[in-house]
C-alpha cells in the first residue's frame, strides 16, 4: 500500500511539473521575454526574447519528456503490483500522445522554426505580411502552439482521474 502511495505521489509530481511549467511558460515566461527585451529597448528585442525563450521551451522539452517517461513507468509498476489502476490503457495513451506532440513540437517543429530563423537572420516580424517566410514562421509558430495543448489537455485529464482514484 505504501509502495502505490509513492508511485502515485511521484507520477502526480511528475505530471504537476509537466502542466504547471507549460502554464509558467506560456502565461508568464514568453509574454515577458517579449515584453522586457521591448520595453529596455534593446538591439533586436525579438530576435533576443525569442532566442531566450526558445532556449527556455527546449530545455522544458527535455523536463518534459522525463516526465512523460515517469509516468508511464510509475503506472506500469502499479498495474504489475496491483490492483491495476483504473482506465490504464486510457492513461497510457493519453500519456503517449501528450509525449508524441511533445518531441514532435520539440523536434521537428523546434528545428523548421530555427532553420527558417537563421535563413531570415532577423526577427521574422520585420518581414512584410506577405513574405512566405514570415508565413511558414507564422504556420510554425501556430503548431508549436497547438502541439502544446495536448500534453496541457491531456494532463488536466489525468489529474482529474488521479483526484478520483
Amino acid at each position: 500500500m505504501m509502495e502505490m502511495s509513492a508511485l502515485r505521489y511521484i507520477a502526480l509530481l511528475a505530471l504537476v511539473l509537466w502542466i504547471g511549467g507549460l502554464v509558467a511558460l506560456g502565461a508568464i515566461a514568453a509574454p515577458v521575454a517579449f515584453e522586457v527585451t521591448a520595453a529596455r529597448q534593446l538591439p533586436e528585442p525579438r530576435m533576443i526574447a525569442g532566442a531566450l525563450f526558445g532556449e527556455m521551451l527546449r530545455r522544458f522539452t527535455l523536463v518534459s519528456y522525463a516526465a512523460g517517461v515517469i509516468m508511464l513507468l510509475t503506472l506500469a509498476i502499479r498495474r504489475i503490483l496491483g490492483p491495476r489502476p483504473r482506465h490504464f490503457g486510457f492513461r497510457v495513451g493519453i500519456i503517449t500522445v501528450m509525449l508524441a506532440a511533445s518531441a514532435y513540437a520539440g523536434v521537428v517543429v523546434a528545428s523548421r522554426i530555427e532553420t527558417l530563423q537563421r535563413e531570415i537572420g532577423a526577427a521574422p516580424s520585420s518581414l512584410p505580411d506577405g513574405d512566405p517566410r514570415r508565413i511558414e514562421f507564422g504556420r510554425l509558430h501556430g503548431l508549436s502552439t497547438a502541439l502544446q495543448l495536448l500534453p496541457l489537455l491531456g494532463g488536466l485529464a489525468l489529474l482529474v482521474w488521479e483526484i478520483k482514484e
